[in-house]
């Protein structure tokens, strides 16, 4: 198997709102957009982003709850600068895990974390 693309396809009670949260925050533009959905995109490895209006039919628990984007990156303290300058929702500030991995949280306004992530070796390693 060889994957070209990949796509988070996310069911939201307000796409718009999800989708400002990630183009001011993480990058991503608006590709395609209607009246239940919008269509995200970047220019490098991060997949594409489908933010569907969410059925509201549907039981509770359908939503984003349990949902975590993770995203590697590189410099995630200087993302966790510029995420806090722009006011972000910052939910679990940078911390370092004993593993080696450095990382932060921030949730987006339906209640999709978003997880930025960078290895960094522990000590001695």
């Amino acid at each position: 198997m060889n994957i070209v693309a990949s796509t988070v396809t996310l069911s939201v009670a307000d796409p718009a709102a999800s989708g400002r949260f990630f183009t001011t925050h993480l990058g991503y533009r608006e590709v395609l957009a209607d009246e239940e959905s919008l269509a995200l995109g970047r220019d490098d490895a991060a997949p594409d982003i489908l933010l569907r209006q969410r059925d509201l039919e549907l039981p509770p628990g359908r939503g984003p709850v349990g949902v975590l984007v993770s995203f590697a990156v590189t410099d995630v303290a200087a993302e966790y600068a510029r995420l806090r300058r722009e006011g972000a929702n910052i939910t679990a500030p940078l911390h370092h895990e004993p593993w080696g991995e450095q990382l932060l949280e921030l949730t987006d306004p339906n209640g999709v974390v978003v997880q930025l992530a960078e290895w960094i070796p522990p000590a001695g390693s």
